[in-house]
C-alpha cells in the first residue's frame, strides 16, 4: 500500500526533480536565443540603454524586445535598431500605457504664524 501511495504521489501533480530541470533548461536556452537575436537586431548603444532601462522597469524593457522581436520576424527591420529608434519605441509604450509623462504635485504646508500678524 505505501509503495502505491509513493507511486501515486509521484504521478500525481508533483513534477519530478528532472522534468523541472528540463524545463529550466528550455526556459534558459530560449532566453539565451532571445538575447542573441536580440544583439543581431540592435546597435550596442540601443543595447547599453535597453540593458539599463531593464534594471528599472523591467516590464517595459521586455515590451520593447517583443516589439523588436516581432518587426524583425515580418522582415519590417531594414536595419539595426539605434538609439533614437529605440527612444522612439520607449516613447510608443509609455503613451499606449498612458505614463507619457507623470504629474508631480508638491504642496508645501503654510507656517501657522506670519511675522505680520504679531
Amino acid at each position: 500500500m505505501m509503495e502505491m501511495m509513493a507511486q501515486g504521489g509521484a504521478q500525481g501533480g508533483v513534477p519530478s526533480s528532472e522534468s523541472q530541470e528540463a524545463q529550466e533548461e528550455q526556459q534558459r536556452a530560449a532566453e539565451e536565443k532571445r538575447r542573441a537575436m536580440l544583439s543581431a537586431y540592435m546597435t550596442s548603444e540601443a543595447r547599453e540603454r535597453l540593458s539599463r532601462i531593464a534594471l528599472v522597469k523591467p516590464d517595459k524593457a521586455r515590451g520593447v524586445e517583443n516589439m523588436i522581436l516581432a518587426a524583425a520576424q515580418r522582415g519590417q527591420l531594414g536595419e539595426k535598431v539605434s538609439d533614437e529608434r529605440l527612444l522612439s519605441m520607449l516613447e510608443q509604450i509609455s503613451e499606449r500605457e498612458g505614463t507619457a509623462k507623470p504629474k508631480i504635485t508638491i504642496q508645501r504646508r503654510r507656517p501657522l504664524f506670519d511675522d505680520d500678524d504679531m
